[in-house]
């Protein structure tokens, strides 16, 4: 990727002149439609009467692109022309930076005029809808015929003959400054884009009729395959989006929140592993970071205004990016479906948005699974919900190795990555329909709510790490353990994960785990599965000074007898105090 200088060009630059020119007619002569060869003297003109671009390679100096101005008509026209980019230089945006920059010029110079162009490059119409311009017929152009004569020199000059100059084989455009200009014009937003039907809509909205730069910007939290990723991107281009970039923070997610789970147990209301909830977040991170790093004015996602995730995206973006206007297009136009699918149609996107019974939200701790039975309080959900089916019947074990808490082996297999190491747990189990359940809970935003879900890696990692921790943590340990890791799933479900408690909380956990190290035997079978046992150089359960049940080694039984006798007297003392209350017991 190139470096460049985008800038008005000077007398100083006259001496790439001949370049220019050179570049010109090697575009004419390689083009069969619309592009028209300059003459030396035509272009110098143009730089010394302050009407023309120049970009330059910032490392090497040399000529990288050029565009000029015209006005016509006692200048009531005006047209950005010969948008030109060296072949070597081409697809790394250099074509927009300098329309951008010659529109700037135009209005600059020519506050009151109306800027138009001639043009048969998809790209090109792109940058010109982004910066306000519209589609217009031949006749609202200038009828000045110096302005046509500059068409001579195209291949096509005859069409335009032909057709009395009322059509050719370029789209006239026009941007009219009396018009309202669009509100986004000159601007960069983000958007969060997933590629369903909300963010899509999103992203042609914002670029089709509100003039943004849109930048779509998918973060992965393993959720999506390689396929679905290609898409996206196709899907995101197609929709007028300028570029389109995956951000993979599946190993970020899990060094800063998903282990800390793990660490916990973490379960909300004991039955759902927090999967989308804890995942947004850092979508919302990446997104932000994403969008400081372009120099954004804004980011825009695709929820509605009736859920959690409207809270996760807003406070985080918000908090990282306060400089940013934050756009939700569904949620403050009160959108239906079918208004967004008859939007995209009559501007020809057309894509299966057909209803779905259910939506879903995968991720690598989980799918969850929205509508259908879901919205019935009486309903479960039935088998066809589910996207992964239950193929496996024979009952099998499946041995899980940890390592101070974290997940380091599958049936006798070392992962280097924990992520992938969740993969495998999860292929396992998945197979068998383990992980699967209706979670009822509060929305941030005070309602309650039902959503289904299917997790198998998740439950199996968690009820694994758990018996692991009942043979090597204390008593305490484990109680105070779970009372913060309560309040940890609730901060990240509420969207509180900036809260800076949230790492003292991981501070503890992470302690907590120095001696859960060890291997968990577990047997999966069709929709269940079970502990076995343990294998741990730190199994408590495994002492010097006795066995449960069994005898003891370290104290005598006249001790026992005297730990008792103690233990009773805050009992003993009460109802000496209160007689009557031990009648009723």
């Amino acid at each position: 990727m190139n470096n460049f200088v985008v800038t008005q060009a000077t007398a100083a630059h006259l001496g790439l002149v001949p370049q220019i020119v050179e570049a010109f007619e090697a575009v004419h002569q390689n083009k069969s439609t619309g592009f028209a060869s300059r003459t030396p003297e035509y272009l110098t003109a143009k730089i010394l009467e302050d009407k023309a671009i120049i970009a330059l390679d910032a490392d090497t100096g040399g000529f990288a692109g050029f565009c000029y101005i015209e006005s016509w008509g006692h200048d009531r026209y005006v047209a950005n022309s010969g948008l030109l980019v060296k072949p070597e230089y081409q697809g790394q945006g250099l074509a927009s930076e300098i329309k951008k920059k010659a529109f700037q010029l135009s209005r600059e110079k020519f506050p009151e005029a109306k800027i138009f162009g001639l043009t048969t490059g998809l790209q090109v119409m792109r940058i010109n809808s982004s910066l306000g311009y519209e589609p217009v017929t031949f006749s609202e152009l200038p009828d000045d015929a110096e302005f046509w004569k500059g068409c001579e020199g195209c291949p096509n000059f005859d069409i335009l003959q032909r057709n009395n100059y009322s059509s050719c084989l370029c789209t006239g455009m026009l941007y009219d400054p009396a018009r309202k200009i669009p509100k986004g014009a000159g601007k960069k937003v983000v958007v969060a884009y997933s590629g369903g039907l909300d963010t899509s809509y999103t992203v042609m909205y914002l670029s089709h009729d509100m003039g943004y730069e849109v930048h779509a910007v998918c973060a992965d939290t393993g959720g999506f395959s390689p396929e679905q990723l290609a898409d996206n991107e196709a899907r995101a281009f197609a929709l007028g989006a300028k570029s389109y970039k995956t951000l993979d923070v599946t190993k970020e997610y899990y060094e800063k929140s998903l282990k800390y789970m793990i660490f916990g147990n973490v379960l909300r209301n004991g039955t759902y592993p927090i999967s989308v909830s804890s995942e947004r977040i850092f979508q919302a991170l990446a997104i932000a970071r994403y969008a400081r790093e372009i120099g954004a004015n804004a980011i825009a996602h695709g929820s509605t205004g009736a859920g959690n995730d409207q809270v996760r995206f807003d406070m985080t973006f918000k908090v990282l990016a306060p400089e940013m206007e934050i756009i939700t297009l569904t949620r403050d136009m009160k959108l239906s479906r079918q208004q967004e699918v008859d939007y995209l149609n009559r501007h020809g996107f057309q894509a299966d948005f057909k209803k779905l019974k259910y939506s879903y939200n995968v991720g690598i701790w989980g799918t969850s699974i929205c509508g259908g039975e879901i919205l019935d309080s009486a309903q479960g959900l039935p088998e066809t919900a589910y996207l992964k089916k239950v193929t496996s019947q024979e009952p099998r074990q499946l041995k899980i190795g940890f390592e101070k808490g974290e997940i380091v082996s599958v049936d006798g297999k070392t992962y280097a990555s924990k992520v992938e190491a969740i993969k495998a747990v999860e292929a396992l189990a998945a197979p068998y329909g383990i992980g699967r359940d209706i979670h009822v809970g509060d929305t941030i935003i005070g309602i309650k709510g039902r959503v289904g879900f299917e997790a198998a890696a998740a439950l199996v990692i968690i009820a694994a790490h758990k018996y692991l921790e009942k043979h090597t943590l204390s008593k305490w340990q484990q109680y105070w353990k779970d009372q913060v890791a309560n309040w940890y799933g609730m901060f990240l479900h509420e969207s509180q994960y900036m809260e800076p408690v949230m790492r003292d909380i991981e501070a503890m956990l992470e302690s907590s785990q120095r001696h859960v190290t060890g291997t968990v035997i577990m047997e999966l079978r069709p929709q269940s599965f079970s502990t076995v046992g343990v294998e741990s150089d730190d199994d408590l359960v495994k002492n010097k000074l006795g066995e449960y049940g069994e005898g003891q080694k370290g104290w005598t039984s006249d001790e026992a007898k005297g730990f008792i006798q103690l233990s009773s007297v805050p009992l003993k003392v009460y109802y000496l105090s209160h007689p009557e209350e031990k009648d009723t017991l």
